[in-house]
């Protein structure tokens, strides 16, 4: 069974792409996008399967 470790980004609107690279070139896939708490901004929902030296 796969375990999935998550992290939320918030995201700046001129640098999302360059955000989103970063990530993936970690190896966090994105899930969703949605607006953020204050109403302005976005805030990413990634994931990534859990390393087994990380359980």
């Amino acid at each position: 069974m796969t375990r999935w470790e998550y992290a939320t980004v918030p995201l700046i609107v001129h640098a999302t792409k360059q955000i989103l690279d970063n990530w993936g070139a970690d190896g966090w896939e994105l899930v969703q996008v949605v607006p953020g708490p204050d109403g302005t901004g976005l805030v990413a929902y990634l994931k990534r399967p859990k390393s087994e030296a990380g359980q």
